[in-house]
């Protein structure tokens, strides 16, 4: 085997194969140029030695050689010496071992030296038709050549080669940095990732581009280059930027429209329904002002948002329901009207009043959706204003239909319950009581909120207040029931177990001789309930519990713990009940929180995940610093920006 001996003897990598491609014998420059010692080799498949992405291309070369009589010639990255990748023309031909005829195929790496733009022909193709741009960036140079690739990007570019200087000043000056490192940490084995970059082209303005880069040495010997792809997404980023403008405007009126309907089922009187129509109507549905007419004994009262001045419709102000105008007409027939400018209401109303707006002048459109008033008298309508030829869409006023009519809903039932919600507003009144002020070492601090649903008031309670030797008593508990019923039986419990405390003011006591009153009284309602009574001085508490939530211990560092304390069942169900107490300290400048069940429970809120909820933000504000009733307004607020059903108290009790 001289002759193949001869041919791993060049100082360029070498090997014979077998026709199949198994490694008969290389030199040590391809066993350095593969990455590890000769012996590993022999035997293995030509193929099997390449990354993924050139086995293919190997394998081909290869089998070119075995079939046919001519040579073969593909580009090949070796791994490198120095970690680099090489990139090398690589030749397979046949050859005859001398010693025993076998037929072998010689690959061997072809000097490039004199032509290393030929190495660079299958990255230009490559880039082409993905579309893309090459370029490479000789560091030692400072200098940019453009090699070529898609042609819309190339267009990008005015010449092959420029200064690095002339490159960077074209980036914008905020993505400059990103790019100085894409080219000073470009990647040995692996690309880079996509860097997005702003760049000014000389005719029409800003690109953005994206570009990634990987570092290539040329030829077995070769300079090392770093080569970039640059892709143009200018067109893409526009289209998904109007998409995502669509987008966000589509769920912008979405959210709108809910926050619209949200506001008008919670609006609990006039003036709320007035003020959620009057800041939402004309946003909601894009219009340059609304107003808003309601009927009082046969009269409109109009009000008018920010775009159209009171003064300005001052003649629609009073009008009767039987006047020749839109307005009233709509009211009265309870069908919309759609006005699209002077001409057309004057043929129309030619004795109704058109007002001259300031901010449309003398003519202009507008919309008059009457609010639901089927069955009942007629209660009002609201309009907005456009400029002059606008007429809406069907879905538009389907939109403002159903609006219209929730409104309407919402106006008959604030009408409906007014002066139950007064009779319950004052009975609420007496029911909560006033806490005791200046308790010495201590801060209390209550809130409740009613349900959304019903009347004004329901059967949550808390009181606070001093014993005859000298401890603090606290309880909360919740009545069963939202209504005035649920208000006076809580009343009831809320006033036994003052009395009883006056005399034996043992929580576990209280609560024993409370239920033992309220079952023999036959009650149809029940309640739960949790009192505590803590010694100011010393900071140790008693409590227990009737079926009621546990309570929350906030400390100073943050955490918090949720105590579960003995009793029994709830209130006025089962007579002989013993209500067990346990006794607790509270350490300085911890909060005691007691909640009733709207707080940390809801729809979509379990028990636990709201004791946990409600015991975080107590923790917090603890250590933020917040005294006992910033921090029962923060549990609060909480609890009402969810969607709560129940009514809800907060007792928050802190050592100072």
């Amino acid at each position: 085997m001289d002759a193949s001996n001869e041919l791993l003897q060049r100082a360029c990598p070498s090997a014979l194969l077998t026709l199949n491609g198994a490694m008969r014998g290389l030199n040590d420059a391809m066993a350095t140029a593969l990455g590890r010692p000769a012996e590993q080799y022999l035997g293995r498949d030509f193929g099997d030695l390449w990354p993924a992405s050139q086995r293919m291309s190997a394998e081909s070369l290869v089998g070119h050689a075995a079939m046919t009589s001519t040579a073969a010639m593909r580009v090949l990255e070796f791994p490198g010496q120095n970690g680099v990748p090489v990139a090398c023309l690589i030749e397979a031909r046949q050859v005859t071992d001398p010693a025993g005829g076998e037929q072998l195929v010689w690959v061997h790496a072809l000097d490039s030296g004199n032509d290393l733009r030929s190495l660079l022909i299958p990255f230009r193709l490559a880039t082409e038709a993905a579309d893309l741009g090459l370029w490479m960036y000789a560091p030692h140079q400072d200098q940019l050549e453009w090699l070529g690739g898609a042609p819309v990007v190339a267009a990008l570019f005015p010449g092959s080669t420029a200064p690095l200087s002339r490159v960077i000043s074209a980036v914008h000056r905020d993505d400059r940095e990103a790019f100085r490192q894409l080219l000073s940490s470009a990647p040995i084995l692996q690309q880079s990732p996509w860097v997005r970059l702003r760049y000014l082209t000389q005719h029409d303005g800003w690109h953005q581009l994206a570009a990634r880069t990987r570092r290539l040495q040329l030829g077995y010997g070769g300079p090392e280059r770093i080569f970039g792809v640059v892709r143009d997404d200018t067109k893409q980023e526009k289209r998904k930027q109007k998409a995502q403008a669509v987008l966000a405007a589509e769920r912008q009126r979405a959210k709108d429209i809910a926050d619209f309907s949200s506001a008008l089922i919670t609006a609990a009187s006039e003036q709320e329904l007035q003020q959620v129509v009057l800041t939402r109507l004309a946003a909601t549905f894009g219009a340059c002002g609304a107003l808003l007419a309601l009927v009082d004994d046969s009269r409109l009262h109009v009000s008018t948002d920010a775009g159209i001045a009171m003064r300005e419709v001052e003649a629609l102000h009073g009008l009767q329901l039987d006047h020749p105008s839109p307005l009233p007409e709509a009211i009265r027939t309870g069908k919309p009207q759609f006005v699209r400018n002077r001409k057309h209401h004057s043929h129309r109303w030619p004795h109704g009043p058109f007002p001259r707006l300031d901010r449309l002048g003398s003519d202009y459109a507008f919309v008059i959706t009457p609010l639901s008033g089927t069955g009942d008298q007629p209660l009002g309508a609201w309009g907005m204003v456009y400029g002059s030829g606008y007429r809406p869409s069907l879905d538009e006023r389907t939109l403002m239909g159903t609006l219209a009519d929730l409104a309407g809903q919402a106006l008959r039932r604030i009408r409906l319950q007014q002066a139950r919600v007064e009779l319950a507003t004052a009975l609420q009144q007496t029911m909560l009581p006033t806490l005791p002020e200046h308790l010495p070492g201590l801060e209390v601090a209550a809130r409740y909120r009613p349900s959304r649903d019903g009347l004004d008031i329901g059967g949550d309670w808390y009181d606070a207040f001093v014993t005859p030797d000298g401890a603090i008593a606290l309880e909360i508990g919740d009545a069963q029931g939202h209504d005035v019923d649920a208000a006076a039986f809580m009343g009831q419990v809320r006033s036994s177990m003052r009395a009883i405390a006056a005399q034996e003011p043992d929580p576990g006591t209280v609560l024993t001789r409370t239920n033992e009153l309220l079952t023999t009284m036959d009650v149809a309602r029940f309640a739960s309930c949790t009192m505590l009574c803590i010694d100011p001085r010393g900071g140790r508490i008693t409590g227990t519990s009737a079926g009621h939530v546990p309570v929350l211990c906030a400390h100073r560092d943050g955490s918090h713990e949720v105590r579960e304390l003995p009793g029994g069942p709830v209130l006025g169900v089962m007579p002989g009940i013993k209500y067990r107490e346990e006794t607790f300290a509270l350490d300085e400048g911890t909060a005691l929180v007691m909640v009733t069940d709207g707080v940390v429970e809801g729809p979509g809120l379990t028990l636990d995940a709201g004791l946990e909820r409600a015991g975080t933000l107590a923790a917090q504000a603890v250590h933020d610093g917040l005294n006992a009733e910033q921090t029962a307004d923060r549990i609060l607020d909480a609890a009402i920006a969810v969607d709560h059903l129940d009514d809800v108290a907060v007792l928050v009790l802190r050592r100072t």
